[in-house]
């Protein structure tokens, strides 16, 4: 399965602002499609920020066709109201993608940011710098919107967890390593 294509969907979510950002995966190679933001400032009732959610995310369904989803997981603040507005978005992006048998895979701010920075304390400017870097983009095709480059870093965390392709060599630990290449250890 090593050059099977698929697109990941990356998702951050957001009740004032959401991120989104497309990758087109083949074997080890990960490439951006998209990426972008919804303003969801100017609407003033929360029903209406959530069904605009749901519209983007079907749109993006419905033209890109994902395999997957990425969605970063809410992070546990001391404001249970914003919380609550952050996991509707996020339930809602979800219910979205799923009317479309695309499967959901929620990763953590941390775990996002461990895995493109080898931080999970790094700025939003670090994983956009990050992301620029594995991505091979120009700053221009960067979101100023930093909302799309931490979906599009959810969606490279995904690629990432993926996998690499496989080798003829499968080794079960460093030690089995050790044991199979004692003659090519010096």
């Amino acid at each position: 399965m090593p050059n099977q294509e698929k697109i990941i969907l990356g998702i951050d979510p957001g009740t004032t602002v959401m991120g989104y950002g497309l990758l087109r995966v083949s074997g080890n190679r990960a490439e951006m499609l998209e990426m972008g933001v919804l303003m969801l400032s100017k609407y003033t009732d929360p029903y209406t920020k959530l069904e605009k959610i749901w519209e983007r995310v079907d749109h993006l369904c419905r033209v890109y066709t994902p395999d997957e989803m990425a969605i970063e997981a809410p992070f546990f603040g001391k404001n249970v109201q914003s919380m609550l507005k952050l996991g509707r978005a996020q339930g809602v992006a979800i219910a979205a993608a799923r009317i479309h048998d695309i499967n959901i895979t929620e990763y953590a701010p941390m775990k996002i940011k461990m895995a493109l920075t080898g931080n999970g304390d790094a700025s939003k400017e670090q994983v956009a710098g990050m992301l620029i870097k594995l991505l091979h983009l120009i700053p221009e095709q960067v979101n100023p919107k930093l909302d799309a480059t931490d979906a599009l870093a959810a969606a490279y965390c995904h690629f990432m967890q993926m996998g690499r392709p496989t080798t003829s060599h499968q080794y079960s630990s460093w030690k089995d390593f050790a044991l199979k290449n004692k003659d090519k250890i010096h």
